[in-house]
C-alpha cells in the first residue's frame, strides 16, 4: 500500500492506494470515524461486486454499516436521485456524525459527497472509489456535485473527504470501455503538470490496458500525487487548479450535446483535450509534435480523438455555461507543451470557430 496525503492544514486526508484494500477498509478508517457507523453509498452493479466485501472489512474494526443503492449512470446524478437519497438517510436515522461512504465511480462519488455537505449541514465522508476515473480524479479533492440539463456539474459544493481508499483490486471487473475513460484522466494528469510521468505513459500504456497490478498501482498514484499537489495549492480552485480542466470545457459541452451517458466522462475529455491542443497549436502555444504525441496516446488508450459534429454554435452556447466562464468569457486550459499549461481566456473568436467548424 502506498499512503499520500492531500495537505490542507487541519483538514489534510490520507490516500491509501494499493490492492485488496477494501477489505481492510475498516482498519484504515477507524481512527478517522467521529463514531463508529457508517452508510454506504453505492450503485446495482457496484453493490454485486464490493459492497458485502467492505461491509465485512467495516465489521472486522467494530463499525456498523448500512447501505443506500441508487440507480447507476450519469443520467441519475440529478436532483430526483440526490432528493431520494437524502430522505433515505432520514429514513435511517443517519445523524451529523455519521459518516458516507462513496462506494463507486464518479457519480457514486459526487452524488454522496454532495449529499454528505448538505445533509444536516454537513456530515463526514470518505471516497471508496472502484473506477479508475474515480480513482485518480474525483475522489481526490473534495467537488462534489450534480449535473443540471444546462451543463455538467453546475450544482455542488466543495466538501473534502476525511480519507480516499483505492484499492487498484476493483479494476480488475471494470469494463473495458470504463478502464479507457480513466486513461483520459491519467493521460491528462500528466499532460499538465508531469512530462516525466508522460513520457512513462508513452513506454506503459499496453500493460495499463493489460491491467497489470504494478503498472495500475504506479499510474494512480502518481496521478493522485500530481493532482493532491494541485488541490492543496488552490483547495478552491480560484487560480492553477483549473489547470485540471485541460479538455473539460470542450468535454463537458461534448457530455450536455450528445445527452449524459451517451460519452463516458473520459470519453469526452479525451476529445476535449485534442480540441483544445489544435486550439493551443493554432494560437502558437504548441509545437504539431506535441500535438501528435497527445493525440497518439489517446488513440492508443483506445479512446476518441474526434468529437461530435454538433456545430460551431452549439458547442459556443453550451461552453457558455461551463463553471469556468468569467465575466462572460469563456476560459480554456491551453497546452504549452507537455507537462505545461495555461489558462487563457482571450481566445480570438475567430480561431475558435475556426477549431470547431473543422
Amino acid at each position: 500500500m502506498e499512503t499520500l496525503t492531500v495537505s490542507l492544514g487541519e483538514r489534510s486526508y490520507p490516500i491509501h492506494v494499493g490492492p485488496g484494500l477494501v477489505g481492510q477498509a475498516g482498519a484504515l478508517l477507524a481512527p478517522l470515524l467521529p463514531r463508529p457507523r457508517v452508510v454506504v453509498v453505492t450503485n446495482p452493479v457496484v453493490a454485486a461486486l464490493w459492497l458485502a466485501p467492505l461491509r465485512a472489512g467495516l465489521a472486522s474494526a467494530d463499525i456498523a454499516s448500512e447501505s443506500i443503492v441508487v440507480p447507476d449512470g450519469e443520467g441519475f446524478k440529478s436532483w430526483p436521485t440526490l432528493q431520494d437519497l437524502l430522505t433515505r438517510l432520514l429514513e435511517q436515522t443517519a445523524e451529523r456524525s455519521t459518516t458516507l461512504i462513496a462506494l463507486g465511480g464518479g457519480v457514486v462519488g459526487d452524488l454522496a459527497g454532495f449529499a454528505a455537505a448538505i445533509y444536516q449541514r454537513g456530515m463526514p465522508f470518505v471516497q471508496v472509489p472502484t473506477t479508475l476515473l474515480a480513482q485518480v480524479d474525483s475522489s481526490v479533492g473534495g467537488k462534489t456535485g450534480i449535473n443540471h440539463p444546462l451543463g455538467k456539474n453546475m450544482i455542488g459544493a466543495f466538501h473534502q473527504p476525511r480519507a480516499v481508499v483505492i484499492d487498484t483490486g476493483c479494476l480488475a471487473t471494470l469494463p473495458a470501455r470504463e478502464l479507457a475513460a480513466g486513461l483520459g484522466e491519467v493521460i491528462k494528469t500528466a499532460a499538465i503538470g508531469d512530462p516525466a510521468f508522460f513520457d512513462w505513459l508513452e513506454a506503459n500504456i499496453e500493460r495499463l490496458k493489460a491491467r497489470e497490478a504494478n503498472a495500475l498501482v504506479h499510474a494512480v498514484a502518481q496521478s493522485c500525487r500530481i493532482k493532491a499537489r494541485f488541490v492543496a495549492a488552490d483547495e478552491r480552485e480560484t487560480g492553477e487548479r483549473a489547470l485540471l480542466n485541460f479538455g473539460h470545457t470542450f468535454g463537458h459541452a461534448i457530455e450536455a450535446g450528445v445527452g449524459y451517458g451517451e460519452w463516458l466522462h473520459g470519453e469526452a475529455v479525451a476529445a476535449g483535450m485534442v480540441l483544445a491542443a489544435r486550439l493551443s497549436e493554432r494560437l502558437g502555444l504548441v509545437g504539431g509534435a506535441d500535438v501528435a504525441r497527445l493525440r497518439r496516446l489517446i488513440e492508443q488508450a483506445n479512446l476518441p480523438v474526434d468529437a461530435p459534429r454538433l456545430g460551431a454554435d452549439r458547442y459556443l452556447k453550451l461552453m457558455r455555461h461551463d463553471k469556468k466562464v468569467a465575466a462572460g468569457t469563456i476560459r480554456f486550459v491551453l497546452l504549452c507543451g507537455i507537462g505545461d499549461a495555461v489558462v487563457k481566456s482571450d481566445v480570438p473568436a475567430a480561431t475558435l470557430r475556426a477549431v470547431l467548424d473543422d
